[in-house]
């Protein structure tokens, strides 16, 4: 089994949807990026890669590419996927805390949950994700920025 870690934080601007684990959220400001600057799936792709020592989401996707402006970032991880599974991973699971202060999450993480298991192919159940607050202390707590953290672990496949 192998294990990696990733994090993400993105700048909150007026002008941009709020996309977080695939679901769009109804908020007046969004995450500043190339992509959707989805901080969760940002988070987990370089959880993913970093278990099988293969970078991050820059070195894999690069950074400024007109291809990936605007992208969502759910295509990039159903790439970084299909890399794991051609190199010969599967995913055990995963758990993701999310760093914000607003809007409120929680009607919003059984969807985000499903997004990012059916993109990872495991069950739901197999994905988790949490969001907590910075008690008001900076660039979060003064709702300038989002970030998050996620962990993964991944084994080799069965046969390879």
């Amino acid at each position: 089994m192998r294990v990696g870690i990733g994090y993400d934080i993105h700048e909150l601007v007026e002008g941009r949807d709020l996309v977080l684990g695939g679901v769009k959220i109804p908020y007046h400001l969004g995450l500043l990026g190339d992509s959707d600057a989805d901080i969760i799936v940002h988070a987990l792709i370089d959880a993913l890669l970093g278990a099988i020592a293969a970078g991050d989401i820059g070195v894999q996707f690069g950074v400024g590419e007109p291809e990936l402006m605007g992208i969502s970032s759910m295509v990039l991880l159903n790439r970084c996927v299909e890399f794991l599974h051609s190199k010969g991973f599967a995913i055990n699971n995963a758990d993701v805390s999310v760093v914000v202060e607003l809007p409120k999450l929680s009607n919003y993480i059984q969807q985000m949950r499903q997004n990012i298991a059916d993109s990872l192919m495991v069950e739901a159940e197999m994905v988790s994700i949490k969001a907590t607050t910075a008690k008001g202390l900076g660039i979060i707590g003064t709702n300038q920025a989002m970030a998050a953290y996620a962990v993964v672990s991944v084994n080799t496949r069965a046969g390879r």
